[in-house]
């Protein structure tokens, strides 16, 4: 279905299932939803899958960050959800910080799986870029200008003066998942998790950084045990 922005850009956001809401943000930036697939939703809820804006179904271009979490705002309200559980991969799970932080009282809970963290390590991205021939290359759609102008934000945010203390004074649910044979490290992950005052991390044993697609059962498992605790 699609949903006007405020600046007439047409939203392409599709959902499944029935129950407690959730938003499906997957990872990029810049990439169209590959996570749109009623075989990959938590059980038992209702799942919102956003396109991002310049991306795939949706109209538009370049942006921002504050401008993608004006996006999920147009779309909740346009579809009538008074609150929902912000579920992020990758990318996504970061994006779901920044919305969680901006709107507290429209996310019930994050749930972020192999998110970066909020952080530019060069020892971190030298481990990364290490380990990146090992890595199953996967074909997914994407937008390389909102790739760039996403990242460039992030890299602005971060360094932004107060955001740690906005995430020490959050009081969202947050749950950092570590996917345990990923060539990211995890230590943002837990870093995050220590700080926000209703964080945890849960390492996922044995999976890689992609295991929506290679292990699809498993991913169902684990997302679907998690929105439940919040819903």
């Amino acid at each position: 279905m699609t949903v006007r922005a405020a600046d007439g850009v047409a939203l392409h956001v599709g959902v499944t299932g029935d129950g407690p809401d959730a938003v499906i943000l997957s990872g990029g930036p810049g990439c169209v939803n590959y996570l749109e697939n009623d075989a990959l939703t938590p059980a038992g809820t209702r799942c919102w899958f956003p396109e991002p804006r310049g991306v795939g179904r949706s109209q538009g271009g370049p942006h921002d960050l504050a401008q993608a979490v004006d996006d999920l705002e147009t779309i909740r309200t346009a579809m009538g959800v008074e609150s929902w559980i912000a579920v992020g991969h990758s990318f996504g799970s970061d994006l779901a910080v920044r919305y969680a932080l901006d709107h507290p009282d429209r996310v019930r809970a994050v749930v972020g799986i192999a998110g970066h963290g909020l952080h530019k390590d060069r020892t971190w991205s030298a481990v990364y870029e290490a380990g990146r021939h090992t890595e199953d290359d996967f074909d997914i759609a994407w937008e390389p200008a909102v790739h760039a102008a996403l990242n460039a934000s992030f890299t602005d945010w971060i360094h932004e003066a107060r955001l740690y203390r906005r995430l020490a004074d959050s009081r969202v649910p947050m749950t950092f998942v570590g996917a345990g044979d990923d060539i990211r490290p995890d230590w943002p992950l837990r870093q995050l998790a220590a700080l926000v005052p209703r964080g945890r991390f849960r390492d996922v044993v044995g999976m890689p950084h992609n295991f929506w697609s290679t292990d699809p059962q498993r991913w169902v498992e684990v997302v679907s045990e998690l929105c439940h605790e919040y819903a």
